[in-house]
């Protein structure tokens, strides 16, 4: 199957991103690089945004899944709001220019000096555990604050993206919500949301519907007077593999304003809703694209050498997670099974086993898909590899958004961070 990914289509001789020649492209820009279709992020939050008929609705795009300011700064000009789990990510995002009324913060186990700095801001925390709630609401007695809690439901596409249940170190335990209410009290805290996030990528929209059931029974106006909102977080699922099915989010959507709308009936008025689609929202968006630099035949297991690795990459060695590979330079090659490698000092630094890729010669580029998400995000020097370009592609037009350091530029850097 050659076209699965919305951002790269193929015209039976070529890939193409918009109308960017992906093939030709690479031969013009060093790799490795990422390269983003900004059009189809805008489109998509707005495409999930309409699956959800409320008369007031808000998607915090989760910027953790990616923070690169030149897309941040289009994704202000185009109305999206951010969610954001640091303070260097609530200062960048005050710096390009978002309000602070579009901007929730939901830091797990921060510090009382990140509480300060965030409150500085002027920034509504969403908050996740008794002890942090009692120490917000003694320094800033009479202030708002949402509340996060546990749903009790695990889903999540691994076990370490999976964020709610008994065991989670996310959330306040639906039994601990009596202890979370009596704090706000005592400290004249008004609850003016309440949030949970059950996973990432998650498949079965039932665990979803749980979730946001298990939350909606806990909203009242005796316990919560001042509600203002309710997010059900993110989880909405990226599609990796052309062999996985694509969600409905339009019929999802129609459950789940549904059953919103009943629960703000019984609380007496309508409330907010609000979504973060993370990568959701990004991740079909991009490839990062390789160069092929070996090819060994190891007792008939063809291993290939790329000029990249797991650094630049992390998702298939860290979440076991599934990756569509693409031969851009010889798109009609018969398919043969090939192991994908970097070039780091370690032997999981695979991209792909036993892949089915069009055939694969020394110099090809590769197309790595579905990377917008939790790629650069997580991206390091390990080994000291200088980290990829990045271009946006905007109607139609390339921006260079960061460009590769040479080997010596990095070198160099590292030295002068440690004074040397």
């Amino acid at each position: 199957m050659k076209e699965f990914n919305n951002s790269v289509y193929f015209n039976e001789t070529d890939y193409y991103m918009q109308s960017i020649k992906l093939q030709e492209f690479s031969e013009n820009h060093e790799t490795p690089f990422y390269v983003y279709d900004m059009n189809f992020i805008i489109n998509n939050y707005n495409k999930l945004k309409a699956c959800f008929p409320w008369e007031n609705v808000k998607l915090h795009y989760a910027m953790k899944a990616n923070y690169n300011p030149h897309m941040l700064k289009i994704m202000k000009e185009n109305g999206f709001c951010l969610d954001t789990v640091s303070p260097a990510e609530v200062i960048m995002a005050k710096k390009l220019g978002f309000d602070s009324e579009n901007i929730l913060f939901t830091a797990n186990n921060m510090t009382d000096a990140e509480m300060d700095l965030i409150k500085a801001q002027g920034i509504l925390f969403n908050i996740d555990s008794l002890s942090r709630l009692e120490a917000y609401g003694k320094a800033y007695n009479g202030s708002k604050v949402c509340l996060r809690i546990n749903p009790d439901v695990q889903a999540g596409e691994n076990d370490k993206v999976v964020t709610g249940g008994a065991l989670s170190k996310f959330g306040i335990l639906l039994e601990d919500v009596h202890k979370a209410i009596a704090i706000a009290r005592e400290n004249n805290i008004k609850v003016v949301g309440l949030h949970e996030h059950t996973g990432s990528g998650i498949a079965d929209t039932g665990k979803v519907f749980q979730s946001m059931e298990n939350l909606l029974n806990i909203v009242n106006p005796t316990d919560f007077p001042d509600l203002e909102f309710i997010d059900f977080g993110g989880g909405f699922k990226a599609r990796y593999s052309p062999d996985e099915a694509v969600i409905d989010y339009v019929e999802f959507g129609k459950k789940a304003i549904e059953m919103f709308d009943k629960a703000c009936e019984n609380y007496g008025r309508k409330l907010k809703l609000y979504f973060e689609p993370g990568k959701y929202t990004v991740a079909e968006s991009a490839c990062m694209v390789i160069q092929v630099n070996t090819i060994k035949n190891n007792k008939g297991r063809l291993i290939v050498g790329t000029n990249s690795g797991f650094p630049h990459l992390i998702r298939p060695v860290f979440y076991d997670a599934y990756h569509h590979i693409v031969n851009l330079s010889n798109p009609n090659g018969a398919p043969t099974v090939y192991d994908i490698y970097g070039n780091t000092c370690e032997s999981g630094d695979c991209f792909a086993k036993e892949r089915a890729i069009e055939e694969i010669r020394v110099g090809d580029y590769l197309a790595i898909m579905n990377a917008g998400a939790y790629c650069r995000s997580m991206a390091s020097e390990y080994n000291l590899r200088p980290l990829p370009s990045e271009y946006l592609i905007y109607n139609e037009e390339v921006i260079t958004s960061k460009k590769k350091l040479t080997h010596e530029e990095l070198a160099d850097r590292i030295l002068k961070d440690y004074g040397m």
